[in-house]
């Protein structure tokens, strides 16, 4: 199978170079070409940012030709790549990596983990006008999704597991993916209520991902050992595309998740 997940807002710039070029760097780059004509205040405005990183950001896109890069598993740095800990990975587990997870970007589109990429935000969602459109999914279209099927095709995955957010797996075109999708839920149980609780729900699904490359998972139905953190999976609250994982809401739970 292979495996999607968010990149993050928070980046880590002492992480390692990278050591492949992204396969949609020339989109990459047309895109930082238009996002350099925006102002500050443009910037601020498109991703409800504060001034001092629309100020960093706009440095950013003024110098992303010669900026120093980054292996894109380790310059994200939020609450997915926590659950993931791509460092700690054995030498098996990343070789799967490479060819299993992906990683969509609104400025790259899609990722493999040592992509090398330059410091940046620029999120799915931004409304950034390009010739394709108002929006970054214009831009990238059925893009993403033909570049997962060839790539789901290459390793032999038949199916794709999606542990990104809505936002980002909106800029995956399910028609022309073509593949089954499973999305893993992950739910906090407190007080007789179950709940999504993003924090947590973020980190799992980075530790998902980490379970997939570590176990070198092919068979759906083996998603349903998953049990970091202290989640079991529900199998009367799970379908074929949805599968439902709980836990109770502890101290020790969220401790567990964090350290896997």
């Amino acid at each position: 199978m292979l495996t999607v997940i968010s990149p993050a807002k928070r980046l880590n710039e002492t992480a390692p170079a990278g050591l492949s070029d992204p396969i949609f760097a020339s989109g990459a780059r047309a895109l930082a070409k238009i996002a350099r004509t925006l102002s500050v205040d443009d910037l601020c405005k498109m991703m409800d940012i504060s001034p001092a990183l629309g100020a960093l950001n706009h440095a950013r896109f003024a110098g992303f030709a010669r900026a120093h890069t980054f292996a894109a598993a380790h310059v994200f740095d939020g609450d997915t790549y926590t659950g993931l800990d791509y460092a700690s990975l054995e030498a098996d587990a990343r070789h799967w990596a490479d060819g299993h997870l992906r990683i969509l970007s609104g400025l790259y589109g899609l990722l493999r983990p040592m992509d090398a990429i330059a410091p940046y935000r620029l999120e799915m969602g931004s409304r950034l006008a390009n010739p394709k459109g108002a929006m970054l999914y214009a831009f990238w279209g059925d893009k993403i999704a033909k570049a997962l099927l060839a790539q789901a095709q290459s390793v032999g995955a038949r199916a794709v597991v999606n542990c990104a957010s809505v936002e980002y797996f909106g800029a995956v075109d399910q028609k022309a993916l073509n593949l089954p999708v499973i999305t893993p839920v992950f739910l906090e149980e407190q007080d007789g209520q179950a709940k999504i609780v993003s924090f947590w729900a973020k980190q799992a699904r980075g530790a998902m991902a980490r379970f997939l490359c570590t176990h070198h998972v092919t068979d759906p139905n083996d998603l349903r050992g998953f049990n970091l953190g202290g989640y079991r999976h529900c199998p009367d609250q799970s379908s074929t595309e949805r599968i439902v994982f709980k836990r109770p809401y502890l101290p020790a739970n969220q401790a567990a998740l964090a350290a896997h």
